[in-house]
């Protein structure tokens, strides 16, 4: 697998991913640790079946501890303080705040060994990051103090997945199949932590503990496999940028399913986004030719 070929898989976390929203909607009112024990623990059997696919169970056994650890704070952490931020604050402005991972990402993936940011990353990353803007605000720019700690919270999320992308570079001898084990232990983490800090309430209709189960199988299971090789072997610079592309197609579905409307908001962030990745994207090509003609 080459690093194109790796940074494409990456990318369909995002394809995943742009079902998030959907899926949260439709799995209220459960409460956000218990909505991590569920989807979490479908997505540690999908990566269960993933390991046994791969015939990467014997390889599992020889991950340290520590690896595993990582991965459990980095998915129980993000995900907690992103359902979190949600219920605090309203949710366009805390998702528009949330959406700064991507921008993250290209900015910290410069301090690996091996990776160097340019100028092409940084402005296809603030394009994209305009982009995400108009969708999630639709154009507006209402941030009110009353919904400070939401807004904090994430802040703190953003950070939170940036940094664990990059940092899953460091561990990238540990088996993509090791995401299960990342997941189950979310889950296992959250189940204590909601029986004392939440009131138990589950979805009373079938269309709840579907969207239950498509977060489980999609966005919180099978996206983070597909994630993992591309942050570790694929370009991770331009997979961050790339990942603007999820607030669109987000929107793209509820546009679909009828919950939002076409707009020419929708069409100037989609040039946003579009030029973003592609500016970012011939960068990263030139480094990569430009590394292959010197070596």
């Amino acid at each position: 697998m080459n690093r194109m070929q790796a940074t494409a898989i990456g990318f369909m976390a995002v394809l995943l991913w742009a079902l998030l929203a959907l899926f949260t909607v439709g799995s209220a009112p459960t409460p956000p640790l218990l909505l991590n024990t569920l989807a979490f623990g479908i997505g540690g059997i999908v990566g269960l079946v993933w390991a046994i696919a791969t015939k990467s169970l014997d390889r599992m056994r020889q991950v340290p501890l520590r690896v595993y650890i990582f991965g459990t704070l980095g998915l129980f952490a993000y995900h907690l303080l992103y359902f979190s931020a949600l219920r605090l604050a309203p949710a366009a402005e805390a998702g528009l705040i949330a959406y700064l991972w991507p921008l993250l990402i290209v900015i910290f993936s410069g301090l690996l060994p091996g990776e160097q940011l340019r100028a092409g990353h940084i402005i296809g990353a603030v394009l994209g990051f305009a982009g995400a803007a108009l969708i999630i605000t639709g154009g507006g720019t209402r941030f009110g103090s009353a919904s400070l700690t939401g807004y904090l919270l994430a802040l703190m999320a953003a950070f939170t997945w940036g940094s664990y992308s990059v940092l899953s570079r460091r561990v990238s001898e540990a088996p993509t199949a090791s995401v299960a084990i990342f997941c189950l232990g979310t889950s296992a983490l959250s189940l204590p932590l909601h029986l004392f800090f939440e009131q138990t309430v589950l979805p009373s209709t079938t269309l709840g503990w579907a969207s239950i189960a498509g977060l489980g199988l999609g966005p919180v299971g099978f996206a983070f496999y597909v994630w993992d090789i591309g942050c570790k072997k694929g370009d991770i610079q331009l997979l961050g940028t790339s990942s603007y592309a999820a607030p669109l197609l987000s929107t793209l579905v509820l546009i679909t399913v009828g919950v939002a409307a076409p707009s020419m908001t929708l069409l100037w962030a989609a040039l946003l986004i579009t030029g973003g990745a592609a500016i970012a994207a011939r960068t990263s090509l030139k480094q990569t030719s430009a590394n292959s003609t010197n070596g």
